[in-house]
């Protein structure tokens, strides 16, 4: 028998519904969207594109960083001087991203001293001695760099890694459309709760909660963020955008997970010995522009926030009031035309 096991139950987003509160905001217009990417750098809105090679471009950065956000670039590519670029473009208005190889970590120091705000140390399971020596390392050397640290999913490592000087947390452990992590390895947490129960220790903490993974619509932001986020982070959809970094044909655009079979042998020539893929990639019909999404996002946030009754974020969170629904709510909410 497994020496620990604990059959509680864990949430998605299809699981759980808000409950409406007292509204005493007169417009839609009125809430407020600012919140925190780290501790001490603000968001415009909650909103981020994920750091990966289908996602991210010069010309979705503009877009982000012109409706509130911050571009956070990729680290996969073996051109550094990619990166340098990047970051000469950008400067502090960006962050950069890598992994937990300590041979890359004097790459990152000299993007700082670019003039990049802040990295993103992106690995697939961040609660690991590797990333608390490479956190701390960066923090001893550039104190005043923000540094985002993940991805986990439980209280206990987020609390990790903010021991270890994160200025905020990735949360989201297979929860990525391109992502089959607990398909291959049974771990991971559902994404609500993963959200929900890391956010417990981030009130205390006062270190932003980034939810990573699972966002499909304003629904599932709105979710996110009364649960305790305080930001999401979404690749599927911008990667579906005529400005995103993916590659388009007939009007498709092809978006692949990090781990996928297609990723690593464009990148690394196949896979790593005695490994598996843990994500997919695929084709799906480009969506439109990467501000009718934001648009489409904020607009169905700016609503939530008046059915919770709340003028910002952080009010939204403090009044949010979750039941456990079935599948037949979610039947319920759609909308079905003629029924026989």
């Amino acid at each position: 028998m497994a020496k620990n096991y604990f059959f509680e139950k864990g949430y998605t987003f299809d699981d759980v519904a808000l409950v409406p509160q007292f509204n005493n905001v007169p417009s839609r217009t009125e809430p407020m969207l600012e919140s925190w990417l780290t501790r001490k750098r603000k968001l415009g809105i909650p909103i981020l594109c994920a750091n990966m090679d289908t996602t991210i471009s010069e010309e979705l950065a503009d877009i982000l960083i012109e409706r509130g956000s911050t571009p956070i670039y990729h680290r996969f590519t073996k051109d550094f001087e990619r990166q340098e670029k990047w970051v000469k473009r950008y400067g502090e208005k960006t962050f950069i991203s890598c992994g937990i190889g300590i041979e890359k970590i004097d790459n990152v120091r000299a993007l700082f001293d670019l003039g990049a705000a802040g990295v993103c140390i992106d690995v697939a399971h961040g609660h690991s001695e590797k990333m608390l020596k490479f956190i701390e390392a960066l923090k001893k050397t550039h104190p005043d760099r923000d540094v985002i640290a993940g991805n986990v999913c439980t209280a206990m490592a987020y609390q990790d890694l903010v021991n270890a000087g994160a200025d905020g947390v990735k949360v989201g452990v297979g929860p990525g459309a391109a992502c089959t992590t607990r398909m291959i390895t049974g771990f991971g947490v559902p994404q609500f709760t993963a959200i929900f129960e890391c956010a417990k220790i981030a009130e205390k903490l006062r270190v932003p909660l980034i939810a990573d993974g699972g966002i499909r619509t304003s629904k599932d932001v709105v979710l996110a963020l009364a649960a305790g986020a305080s930001s999401v982070m979404i690749g599927k959809l911008f990667a579906l955008t005529k400005e995103s970094a993916a590659e388009k044909k007939g009007g498709k655009a092809k978006f692949r997970g990090q781990a996928s079979e297609d990723f690593q042998t464009d990148f690394y020539g196949g896979l790593k010995e005695k490994t598996v893929a843990e994500g997919v990639d695929f084709w799906a019909s480009v969506r439109g522009s990467a501000n009718e999404l934001i648009d489409e996002l904020l607009g169905g946030l700016r609503s939530g926030l008046t059915y919770g009754g709340a003028r910002n974020i952080k009010e939204l969170q403090r009044k949010a009031e979750f039941v456990e629904v079935t599948s037949a709510y979610v039947k319920e909410s759609r909308p079905r035309g003629e029924e026989s």
